[in-house]
């Protein structure tokens, strides 16, 4: 049974993101220590940030708007306009941060356009997630680019019948167990957990454990050898 279809999650499996984020919060903590002690600080922001979700989605403008609101609940009526344009130049840096791709990302890419088509499955700001994958120099490796809202099972089915794939001769790879992985079993491909030091407690979720069609894996580099290791396990049935 070829595998046909590669979905691949992008920050923090193509390319780093939550530094970014982490450097953003440490900033906007340290401007609101006037006014709240960094873990509540911290807490306050994350409790917001998850909140705003459903209105905001996610990424870098969300969490800008999160950054001004938790500010106005701490400070009230003392937070400073000058204040609210350093949250504003805080986000406008972790916009504009560079595409920094994890090791051995091209080398893998490559390879992985050998076994079946390469599906981009993001999360994010539409703009900002096309402008980074503009600039990591990796889009032509793609057959397609999905910027989604979330990502739960029927979103990966929508995605399977676009590309006329059945779930199971499709593979999806990220750095979320939440996000990436699980939303993948229940549609029926197969899933590659991929963690990343920094990920977003939002994100964590548990381990699939004793799940056929789940593997844990070191680096995106190790997703060649398993793809080649399902297609060796599960041939296709003879005409």
């Amino acid at each position: 049974m070829p595998i046909d279809l590669i979905c691949l999650d992008a920050d923090d499996t193509l390319w780093h993101n939550m530094r970014f984020f982490a450097a953003a919060e440490e900033a906007f903590a340290a401007l609101v220590a006037p006014y709240a002690d960094d873990a509540a600080a911290r807490a306050r922001m994350q409790a917001i940030e998850i909140r705003n979700l459903r209105r905001y989605g996610y990424g870098a403008k969300s969490f800008t708007l999160s950054m001004i609101e938790t500010a106005l609940e701490l400070a009230g009526d003392a937070l400073a306009a000058a204040d609210v344009a350093r949250i504003l130049d805080i986000g406008r840096t972790l916009l504009d941060h560079p595409v920094e791709l994890l090791d051995g990302v091209g080398d893998t890419l490559e390879a992985l356009a050998g076994q079946g088509r390469l599906v981009l499955v993001t999360k994010g700001d539409l703009l900002h997630q096309e402008v980074k994958l503009a600039a990591s120099g990796l889009g032509a490796l793609f057959t397609g680019v999905e910027i989604v809202s979330d990502k739960r099972a029927d979103t990966f089915v929508r995605v399977f019948r676009r590309y006329g794939c059945a779930p199971e001769r499709a593979v999806m790879a990220g750095d979320s167990m939440r996000s990436d992985v699980l939303p993948a079993l229940e549609a029926g491909a197969w899933g590659a957990y991929i963690p990343q030091p920094g990920a977003w407690s939002h994100e964590v979720a548990a381990a699939p454990t004793g799940h056929p069609r789940f593997r844990q894996l070191a680096r995106l580099g190790d997703l060649p050898a398993w793809i080649a290791q399902i297609e060796a396990s599960n041939p296709s049935p003879r005409a």
